[in-house]
């Protein structure tokens, strides 16, 4: 896999087509840091609220008590912040990303929420551009 990397970093190097660290990632097929760690946070969030790691859901989130909405059936409540630090925490941060999730997400195992998770268009979160 290393070696297609490298094959694939020769032509994007050649075309004058990749200009930006997007369209470089793009260019050889990567996600942007941004949204592997938005995804990494997505996957340890359904990792707390269906109990795969030994964390208490309580001690992070409350499910919200809204269900006529659409979206997934997991509802997370989104707690205020006044604060501009805790803003970036991960609880902060997640909530509105996972009221996001389409009804589309495979909720059913870890593995199949990961997979269903990649097409899903994060740009409205990303600060550094998109895929």
């Amino acid at each position: 896999m290393r070696q297609s990397n490298v094959v694939s970093q020769k032509d994007c190097q050649d075309s004058n087509t990749c200009h930006t660290m997007i369209e470089i990632l793009h260019c050889l097929g990567l996600s942007s840091l941004e949204l592997r760690r938005l995804h990494l946070d997505l996957i340890y969030c359904y990792k707390i609220v269906f109990g795969v790691v030994d964390l208490n859901f309580s001690d992070f989130f409350e499910f919200s008590s809204v269900t006529a909405t659409r979206g997934l059936a997991y509802k997370l409540y989104e707690p205020s912040c006044v604060s501009s630090t805790r803003s970036r925490y991960f609880v902060e941060r997640i909530v509105n990303v996972w009221k996001f999730l389409p009804s589309s997400v495979n909720l059913s195992t870890l593995n199949a929420f990961k997979r269903s998770i990649v097409p899903t268009d994060f740009s409205l979160f990303l600060k550094c551009g998109t895929e």
